[in-house]
C-alpha cells in the first residue's frame, strides 16, 4: 500500500499576540515512539504551557489520536490532526507547543494558531511516497542494453545497481502494481532476449530523484 509520509523532520513557529507556536513534525510507526518523543518534547521545553499534538499511525488499519494538552476543547489537537489529514500524511505524529504571551486568543484564535503551526512544521519538513512494489534484476548481452536503458529512462525508473560482465545486469525498482506491465515491455523491447526475475520485495520512496529503499 503506497502512502505519503515524512522522510525528514521540520519545525515550524509562528507568533500571535506574544504567544509562541513551535510546530515539529516527526516520522511514527507506533504508538511508543509518539510516546516517547512527545516526552523528550515536553523535557526540551519544560517551561511552555501546553504542548498539544496529533497522530496517524498505521497504513490500514489507521488510528488517529490528538490532544488539546489543557487548551479548551477542539481549539488544538483536532485543527493538527485535520492539517495531517489534509496532507494525506500517515505515520506522523505533530506536536505543537505553546509559550503563552499573557493575552487570550479565543476558540477562533487558537484554532488558526495551531493550524497555522502545525502548516508550519509540514512545510518544513522533506515528504516522500513510500511506495510498495519489488527489486527487479535484468540481464541482458551487450546488443540490448541500449533498448533497455531506453525503457527504464521512459518509464522514469530507476538503475540501483549495474554490474557489466559478459552479459549486463542492472537492478530497478517497480510499484507492486507495474510488475507484469515492466516484464512484458522488456520482453517486447529487446525481443525475449532479456531475462527478469524478482530479487526482493521491498518499498522504496523517490527523494530529489534518487530512489531511497526502506
Amino acid at each position: 500500500m503506497d502512502y505519503r509520509t515524512v522522510y525528514k523532520c521540520g519545525k515550524g513557529e509562528i507568533v500571535e499576540k506574544k504567544s509562541r507556536f513551535i510546530g515539529e513534525v516527526f516520522p511514527v510507526e507506533t504508538e511508543e515512539e509518539a510516546a516517547e518523543i512527545l516526552g523528550n518534547i515536553k523535557k526540551q521545553y519544560w517551561d511552555a504551557r501546553h504542548h498539544c499534538w496529533a497522530y496517524v499511525i498505521g497504513e490500514e488499519q489507521v488510528q488517529e489520536r490528538f490532544s488539546d494538552d489543557g487548551e479548551p476543547g477542539g481549539t488544538a489537537g483536532k485543527p493538527i490532526l485535520e492539517v495531517i489529514r489534509g496532507h494525506g500524511l500517515k505515520n506522523v505524529l505533530v506536536v505543537v507547543t505553546r509559550y503563552f504571551g499573557g493575552t487570550l486568543l479565543g476558540t477562533g484564535g487558537l484554532v488558526r494558531a495551531y493550524t497555522q503551526s502545525a502548516q508550519a512544521g509540514i512545510a518544513a519538513s522533506t515528504l516522500i511516497t513510500k511506495i510498495d512494489g519489488y527489486e527487479l534484476k535484468i540481464e541482458t548481452d551487450y546488443s540490448g542494453l541500449g533498448k533497455l536503458q531506453y525503457l527504464l529512462a521512459q518509464r522514469g525508473l530507476p538503475t540501483v545497481d549495474a554490474d557489466y560482465a559478459e552479459t549486463v545486469t542492472l537492478s530497478t525498482l517497480v510499484a507492486a502494481g507495474e510488475e507484469k506491465a515492466f516484464i512484458k515491455a522488456v520482453t517486447e523491447a529487446t525481443n525475449a532476449q532479456a531475462a527478469v526475475r524478482r530479487e526482493r520485495a521491498c518499498r522504496f520512496a523517490y527523494q530529489e530523484g534518487e530512489a531511497v529503499i526502506f
